[in-house]
């Protein structure tokens, strides 16, 4: 019975600790991404993708920690617009900090796609160039 009871337990603290990443990447969004991507990742206009309903999100899986840290100087092509604008990085964001940034944008606004896990993500940041 202790067995089950271990388990029980594992299985709601992982939960919780997914509530607590999901609720850390809301307010980390808010804090470094909103102001170009808007609270509702609609992006602006020509200037800065939406995350909304975004196809780069998927195409460019492995990319997106290393953005979010170093930045992107690239131009893109978002749901056949094509970004020309930089985007600075954010070196101060922990490793885990980023992979629940991805996490909320990964679920929010229509978005419906896999979850990261953090030894992913710094697998991927260690690809950096």
């Amino acid at each position: 019975m202790a067995g089950w009871a271990g388990l029980a337990f594992l299985v709601v603290f992982s939960q919780c600790e997914n509530a607590q990443g999901r609720m850390e990447g809301a307010a980390l969004y808010r804090t470094h991404c909103a102001n170009c991507h808007l609270d509702n990742g609609q992006g602006l206009g020509a200037l800065i993708p939406p995350l909304a309903g975004s196809d780069y999100l998927a195409a460019h899986r492995e990319r997106l920690p290393c953005i979010i840290r170093y930045g992107l100087k690239d131009t893109i092509v978002v749901n056949g617009t094509q970004y020309a604008e930089a985007m600075a990085g954010i070196e101060t964001l922990s490793d885990i900090q980023i992979a629940n940034i991805l996490n909320y944008i990964h679920a929010s606004w229509g978005n419906d796609l896999p979850p990261y896990r953090l030894d992913e993500v710094q697998r991927l940041l260690k690809q950096c160039p």
